[in-house]
């Protein structure tokens, strides 16, 4: 290859990751982009407090659903075209509530909306690993994961920009605007699909797509209900029950969605329960500290925002080397010591008082950044690497499904534990309340806030007392999430596999870095890995 072919692959391939980067940080945006407008939302539109949950839920809902059988569906038809196809239907879904913006019918596009991301995601890798060859694909792998973990803080960094200069409706048409100039700019990348053209699996996309989807409106509805709420125990019933159904199909057809026994692989059943357990955590964590910075220490939507915005510099920086650390000394010490990390700074954080100032915060934050940037990388790098080449689209979609499943549940645990909390440390002042206001002020912060505004100073004792009892629900939230990091990276770190995998990967090529069948039993052969089972 001439030094020039070499340039015009090299100018391609930069192309190719700057498309997919800003395609997934897009969807990862979109996930988190209405948290600061929804106050703007229910004045303008009257939706109720349930209402709103669902126009932020919808998306990330239909998301999680369909994201397995979406990967698929790039695998079967190709990459490019399943990316180009979901960036339309997120755009025009986007643009949907400039002209219909009743809760209903923002409900509506924002699941919509999700449809559309369900598309993109999963193909903005599988493109990155089929266009990367397989001595480059971990540094761009390990860039696309730290893009796709700080999409959320720049979401909600740009909504609250917008809402700043203009109103909520400017966040619906960033989002159309930029869906739309992806897609045109989506043409220009080279088509990726399998030659075999692998068929559909069509019983095991809708069982995956009714487990995750009932396991997730579980996680959502457990916050405002309550573990043992009928609805709850009802919808994780089906989810769990319809998981092992999706077990039995998927072992039985000819062709499966995803092949079972992957997860039996060290590498990519342990990079699943990692992406879960980092996106579990972090969502949690946002959840806890958006709320902190604005009902204790009084940000507004982009002062809050731009609180959170340090958290991205180590996460991207360490994402982009830490797949090629974790191939010199294997997966289980960046794995133990990027949980370890994400566990400390979430029991420091429950340290913090209604008193303690950002700067004492940001330790913490860049500590868990410095974590989620050191272990999610290299766990998506070995997801992938642990399928062959033409099912790449459904490794993509299970990491994909991996952070959507943890982000619902970790919401559900923070959002629960903070309101049992709260709940506990306020009901001695309610009886002293009027009685109109008893169930506010009981549920949240921020409705006693809105109570002691109307009701002058006299209040001000209940609005330090309610500032207290959030504080202690947030202390209980951020040290189950931290034991429950910490515990889960003591396990992992017994089940990830360590430098004696890297070691056997290497024995396998040859000297012109050709892999080489391994001879010894007990391994599988999978496309640029080789693990033992």
């Amino acid at each position: 290859m001439d030094p020039t072919e070499r340039a015009r692959l090299s100018a391609a391939q930069r192309w190719l990751l700057t498309l997919s980067c800003l395609a997934v940080i897009l969807v990862t945006a979109s996930m988190a982009a209405l948290y600061t407008a929804l106050p703007e939302i229910a004045a303008a539109t009257g939706a109720s407090q349930a209402e709103l949950t669902w126009i932020v839920d919808g998306y990330t809902l239909a998301l999680a659903c369909l994201v397995l059988p979406a990967g698929a569906m790039g695998d079967r038809y190709g990459r490019r075209v399943v990316l180009i196809v979901g960036l339309l239907i997120f755009s025009l879904a986007s643009a949907a509530p400039l002209i219909l913006d009743t809760p209903t019918w923002l409900i509506a596009a924002r699941a919509l909306t999700g449809v559309g991301a369900a598309l993109v995601m999963p193909s903005t890798l599988s493109l990155l690993t089929a266009g990367f060859p397989e001595e480059r694909r971990g540094s761009a792998v390990g860039l696309w994961a730290g893009v796709a973990g700080v999409g959320a803080i720049l979401g909600i960094l740009g909504s609250g920009i917008l809402i700043e200069i203009w109103s909520w409706v400017s966040i619906f048409i960033g989002m159309a605007v930029a869906g739309a100039v992806l897609s045109a700019a989506a043409f220009t990348v080279p088509e990726s699909v399998d030659t075999s053209r692998p068929a559909m699996d069509p019983l095991g996309a809708v069982t995956s797509a009714l487990a995750v989807g009932a396991i997730v409106v579980a996680a959502i509805e457990v916050p405002a209900r309550g573990w043992l709420d009928p609805i709850v125990i009802g919808a994780t019933v089906i989810g769990l029950t319809v998981a092992i159904a999706f077990v039995v199909i998927e072992k039985r057809v000819r062709h499966p969605l995803i092949d079972i026994r992957l997860f039996a692989d060290r590498g990519f059943g342990s990079g699943t329960a990692i992406v879960t357990v980092q996106f579990l955590v972090t969502f949690g964590l946002f959840m806890l500290i958006v709320q902190y910075f604005q009902l204790i220490l009084g940000y507004r939507p982009l002062l809050s925002a731009l609180a959170l915005a340090p958290m991205g510099i180590p996460m991207v920086v360490i994402s982009a080397f830490a797949p090629r650390l974790a191939e010199r000394i294997g997966l289980r010490i960046p794995t133990f010591a990027g949980l370890l990390a994400i566990g400390g700074g979430l029991l420091m954080i429950a340290q913090l008082d209604d008193h303690t100032s950002y700067l004492n915060l940001l330790g913490p934050l860049l500590l868990m950044s410095a974590g989620i940037g050191l272990c999610t990388a290299p766990a998506t790098a070995a997801i992938v690497d642990g399928t062959p080449v033409e099912k790449h689209g459904v490794a993509a979609a299970v990491n994909d499904a991996a952070r959507e499943v943890g982000a619902a549940i970790g919401i559900a645990i923070a959002g629960s534990v903070l309101a049992a909390g709260y709940g506990q440390r306020i009901a001695p002042a309610l009886p002293n309340l009027p009685e109109a206001a008893r169930e506010p002020v009981g549920d949240s912060l921020a409705a006693a806030l809105q109570i002691v505004e109307r009701a002058g100073p006299s209040a001000q004792p209940l609005a330090d007392f309610a500032k207290s009892a959030f504080i202690y629900g947030l202390h209980q939230s951020a040290t189950a999430l931290g034991w429950l990091t910490i515990c889960a990276a003591v396990l992992l770190a017994a089940w990830t596999p360590g430098r004696r995998r890297v070691a056997l990967l290497v024995a396998t090529r040859d000297f012109s870095g050709q892999r080489k069948s391994p001879e010894m039993p007990g391994t599988e052969r999978h496309h640029g890995t080789s693990n033992q089972v």
